[in-house]
């Protein structure tokens, strides 16, 4: 690929990114009042994130049991503590000891 190939696609790619969060901004000049749009607004973050966390999360290593591990470790410290650093600390650990103990077995 070309660089004027890339700009191009860098443009369209833009352009259409910019347009889906534009397009509801012009399109909506009062406030919503439905119930079910507004919670189905409130939660579309949480699941736009899980979509892309979750399959990440298990093909990040060469090995998906060590990453699954991992993601429930992480799951579980999560629950507990909420502290995100901690978080990511005990699910980096919990996979460099899966990986570990699966290479011994």
């Amino acid at each position: 690929m070309n660089n004027t190939e890339f700009f191009i696609y860098l443009l369209i790619m833009s352009g259409s990114t910019y347009l889906i969060r534009a397009v509801p901004f012009a399109l909506m000049r009062k406030k919503i009042k439905n119930p079910f749009i507004n919670s189905f607004l409130h939660y579309i973050p949480y699941t736009v994130l899980a979509a892309m966390t979750f399959p990440s999360a298990l093909y990040a290593t060469g090995n998906i049991t060590a990453a699954a591990f991992g993601l429930l470790a992480s799951v579980l410290v999560s629950l507990k503590t909420k502290n995100l650093t901690v978080v990511a600390v005990t699910g980096c650990i919990a996979v460099f000891l899966a990986d570990w103990i699966l290479a011994l077995i």
